[in-house]
């Protein structure tokens, strides 16, 4: 049986050492180094790779983190019952760089956590039940636990609950999403403009699939870049800097 969100509540965490390969270096990771002092959001899953891990569970953190920072936290942790190398590479091929992928291949953080379950019946071994927690100097102060039941329920430990309970006023910002062309200098300056003003944005770049037959057909323009908001169709670079102004 899981523990209970308030049997956790107000403990300290588990003192452990992660043994982590931050740069392809291996180095040992204290639970005081990444905790003592720090207020930090920590989500815990499964296993690398998997489904809603993978789209789901981390994206979304990775895309709510500069909220997050913006009211206090530290660092975003995901925490996994896998090795380094697996981990490491995880996140290479996600969209995943705010995020700072812990290993806990030997599962002591996660038994000490009390979230060690038996997925043999998978083929996994032992790995981790899903939860979030948000640790204030090493002490949890609130924790989401998934509900105990069959498969792999995702209803509590989201980047929106935890920013909820975080931030209940905060503003969630709306996904951008620029087709854009190489070289082309009015996509850099709506880029530039987006950075500057401290908008994530993910680029869809001109390529054998998406070229200007797709950009017209799915904006009804042929010019580049086309930029969206919330699936709003802002347009191009004058458009973005008229768009980014009217938000001053």
């Amino acid at each position: 049986m899981l523990p209970s969100a308030e049997s956790l509540e107000g403990k300290a965490i588990p003192n452990v050492v992660f043994k982590a390969r931050p740069d392809d270096q291996w180095r040992d990771l204290s639970s005081d180094e990444l905790f003592k002092g720090r207020t930090v959001v920590v989500f815990s899953l499964p296993g690398a790779f998997t489904p809603t891990c993978s789209s789901t569970h981390l994206p979304r953190y990775n895309e709510l983190a500069p909220v997050l920072r913006s009211h206090g936290v530290d660092d975003i942790l995901c925490v996994s019952v896998n090795d380094a190398f697996v981990m490491n590479q995880w996140k290479a091929g996600q969209d995943a760089a705010n995020i700072t992928v812990i290993p806990d291949g030997n599962g002591d953080f996660t038994d000490g956590m009390g979230m060690l379950v038996d997925k043999r019946e998978l083929g996994f071994g032992r790995r981790s039940w899903r939860y979030s927690m948000l640790v204030r100097d090493g002490v949890i102060e609130k924790i989401f636990i998934e509900p105990e039941r069959e498969g792999d329920p995702f209803e509590v430990s989201d980047a929106d609950t935890m920013l909820a309970y975080l931030a209940p006023d905060a503003q969630v910002p709306e996904p951008v999403v620029m087709f854009s062309r190489p070289g082309c200098p009015h996509c850099a300056r709506a880029k530039q403009a987006l950075r500057d003003n401290d908008i994530h944005y993910t680029e869809i770049s001109e390529d054998q699939k998406i070229n200007t037959i797709v950009l017209r057909g799915v904006t009804g323009r042929m010019t580049w870049p086309q930029v969206f908001v919330g699936g709003a169709l802002i347009g191009g670079a004058d458009e973005v800097q008229a768009w980014l102004a009217g938000k001053a």
